[in-house]
């Protein structure tokens, strides 16, 4: 009988150090990544006319040729396969599209794609092994209008006005990958209520952005993922046009738009561990402008925390980001992108680094820095 006694007891204790492996805690590695539109868009909102609007458009489409996004792709590849990150938080998943300049622009129907950033950066990362996919996405702002692409407002195409050649559609897209093995569910997405309003020639457009948000499951630990991309263009002092026909100042609404991810109900309210991460166009270490930081510090309040080690990012300072196009290292001197969690005693970060530091193939991946965070999950 004491025999059979000590066998079970030493048989209980041979279970405990496989039983102690299971409960370790598991990491889970996250990324943040604007891929860059390919254009500054600043001419276009800020047209005073149609003519200039069409101008501008012709740039914009220019540009976004010049910054040869196929060729970024492979960059921006890389860093994703190099990190191996379980999911990725994409901003500024453009899809670029045209039709002819005949054809009324309004409402935007273009359906010829120029440029579909998500299904380039997808045939590089996988290329027949499935290594990631797309959980989610958002289209937000989506607009169309002639291109006068030559700059010269006496010739146009065949029936086409103000010198156009061409009509340019911009949807812009958020979205979350998943890496091959991470199970995802209750993936969602939404538009913010307090958006940035600009008037190219007089036109009121809401310029719309939103978050993308699921739950994850990676090597047995669930927690809930949100990603986001805030206001960039509310930097008047005083005056930004809000489609509730308010003005406020900078910074206010993307403060307000990071409000509502944290408000009760919002995206970034869990049961789960949460971890956000996004272009938050906001920090309290690098504020550029006053305001600036407004964003940030309302998820500071909301017991979030900052899960990162990188202190720049943003943003390169060149019409064309290529290695001849005067794009520098030094541009990088402050930080918009930012990986933070709530629940603090049961995440904790192990490490963290930042991506696309260098030019890949002669091109710099994007006008940011990516970021990858390992986070421990209990």
């Amino acid at each position: 009988m004491v025999t059979a006694r000590i066998a079970a007891v030493a048989a209980a204790l041979l279970l405990l150090p496989a039983a102690a492996a299971d409960a370790k805690p598991a990491p889970a590695t996250v990324m943040t990544r604007n891929l860059y539109l390919g254009a500054d868009l600043g001419p276009g909102t800020r047209a005073a006319s149609l003519q200039e609007l069409v101008n501008a458009a012709g740039q914009i489409l220019n540009q976004v040729d010049a910054n040869n996004f196929p060729a970024r792709a492979k960059g921006l590849a890389k860093e994703i396969l190099s990190a191996k990150p379980d999911l990725v938080g994409l901003q500024e998943a453009a899809l670029w599209r045209t039709e002819p300049c005949d054809q009324n622009p309004l409402p935007p129907k273009a359906t010829t794609v120029r440029y579909d950033y998500m299904t380039s950066l997808l045939a590089q990362l996988n290329k027949g092994k499935a290594l990631y996919r797309v959980a989610v996405v958002k289209p937000e702002f989506d607009f169309e209008v002639w291109a006068n692409t030559d700059g010269n407002e006496a010739t146009a195409g065949p029936g086409c006005p103000m010198g156009s050649e061409i009509n340019g559609r911009l949807t812009m897209r958020d979205a979350i990958l998943v890496r091959k093995g991470v199970k995802a569910s209750t993936a969602r997405s939404g538009t913010f209520k307090t958006l940035l309003r600009v008037k190219p020639a007089g036109v009121n457009i809401d310029v719309t952005r939103g978050w993308t948000a699921l739950d994850a499951t990676v090597r047995g630990h669930k927690f809930h993922f949100v990603n986001t991309h805030l206001e960039a263009f509310d930097n008047n002092p005083t005056t930004n046009p809000t489609n509730t026909g308010k003005d406020v100042g900078n910074g206010q609404i993307r403060a307000a738009q990071a409000k509502e991810l944290i408000a009760k109900g919002g995206p970034a309210r869990s049961k789960l561990p949460v971890i956000l991460v996004g272009d938050l166009n906001s920090d309290v270490r690098t504020e550029v402008r006053k305001g600036d930081s407004l964003a940030y510090r309302a998820l500071l309040k909301a017991k979030f925390v900052e899960r990162s080690t990188s202190k720049h990012g943003c943003c390169l300072n060149a019409d064309v980001i290529s290695e001849s196009g005067g794009a520098s290292r030094k541009d990088f001197t402050h930080r918009v992108d930012h990986v933070m969690t709530n629940a603090l005693k049961k995440v904790k970060l192990v490490r963290s680094s930042i991506t696309g530091g260098t030019p890949f193939g002669g091109w710099w991946d994007s006008d940011h820095q990516g970021l990858v965070s390992t986070l421990r999950l209990r």
